[in-house]
């Protein structure tokens, strides 16, 4: 009954990619001796998909997968400190992670001006061209950066995505992490940039702590116990932008894949695609835009799984939250 893994599909609003040759350092890889870049302002354009991109047909999706039933967890009473509301937040996210691990959340507090302008300025970044973007380009063994399509770590069944991944603390002293990382690695012209995902990031960070009351409460202990426990968390905020796709039956945006982290947060566009393996077959949860996805990481699935009376042990370096938008 446990959520086992997720993945998601990439655009079906067709375009695709293309093997050229240039000097990178991460993204490119060796196929019959050419290199591989994956630059998403060429790849919407060919219908040619490199061997590297396919994936083998068991471990593709259902086109018509059946749609996962999750509640929808109104939190504007929750948050209005109303107790009755509380309690049957808390069942709800209760049962949900006994099943599967998903729930959706609504009038969460975010500023859905805050929102949109995350999600502008995601697009402004991935429409720059892939020498300004390699700017914060991830190196080897870092969590950070952007990366495009991961084609310096794997040479197979690689994801048709790009991503930009930045960390943020919710220590007191680190009130604007995200702006001097964004001015350090892209330079002033995105000051702006850096505010909003801080600003993003702590909208966020201020959610996932009402999220880990209700889990608090649902699980037995007190409502403060993993409010208190993640107050100063390490998190991960995460922009995956998967480009059109000629031939999106070949390929997908993300492979199927557990989250090593005590809780994910999801904001996802119109396009859809998210699958989740459960039961046996793979189901789809459709897009919600007033709406927060919510998923419980292997840390918190196994406090679901095997142990519902005692509190167990964590290990600080999967004290992580990942914060992420879908594009």
């Amino acid at each position: 009954m446990a959520k086992d893994c997720i993945e998601t599909t990439p655009s079906r609003t067709t375009r695709h990619h293309h093997p050229k040759d240039q000097d990178q350092d991460q993204d490119q890889c060796e196929d019959g001796g050419k290199t591989l870049v994956f630059d998403a302002q060429l790849l919407r354009y060919h219908s040619s998909i490199p061997q590297q991109f396919i994936w083998p047909d068991h471990e593709k999706p259902s086109a018509d997968a059946p749609e996962l039933l999750v509640p929808l967890i109104d939190l504007g009473d929750f948050l209005s400190g109303n107790p009755v509301a509380a309690m049957e937040a808390s069942r709800l996210v209760g049962e949900a992670c006994q099943k599967h691990g998903f729930f959706l959340v609504v009038n969460h507090g975010v500023d859905k001006t805050l929102i949109a302008h995350a999600l502008k300025y995601m697009d402004s970044f991935f429409e720059l061209p892939l020498s300004d973007k390699q700017k914060a380009q991830r190196n080897i063994g870092e969590s950070c950066g952007y990366a495009s399509s991961f084609t310096g770590r794997f040479s197979s069944k690689l994801p048709w995505k790009e991503t930009l991944s930045f960390s943020y603390t919710a220590e007191e002293n680190s009130s604007k992490h995200i702006e001097q990382y964004f001015h350090s690695r892209m330079g002033e012209d995105f000051a702006e940039f850096g505010r909003v995902y801080q600003d993003y990031c702590e909208a966020m960070s201020t959610l996932s702590l009402g999220i880990m009351e209700l889990l608090g409460m649902s699980l037995g202990v007190s409502r403060a116990h993993f409010k208190e426990y993640f107050k100063e968390n390490d998190s991960i905020m995460r922009l995956n932008y998967y480009p059109p796709c000629q031939k999106p039956e070949l390929t997908l945006g993300t492979g199927p894949h557990c989250d090593p982290t005590s809780l994910t947060i999801l904001h996802q566009d119109q396009v859809g695609g998210l699958q989740v393996y459960v039961d046996n077959e793979w189901c789809s949860i459709s897009p919600n835009f007033d709406a927060f996805v919510v998923n419980i990481g292997d840390t918190f699935m196994v406090r679901y799984r095997f142990a519902p009376s005692c509190v167990i042990n964590y290990h600080h370096g999967i004290l992580i939250i990942s914060f992420m938008l879908n594009r």
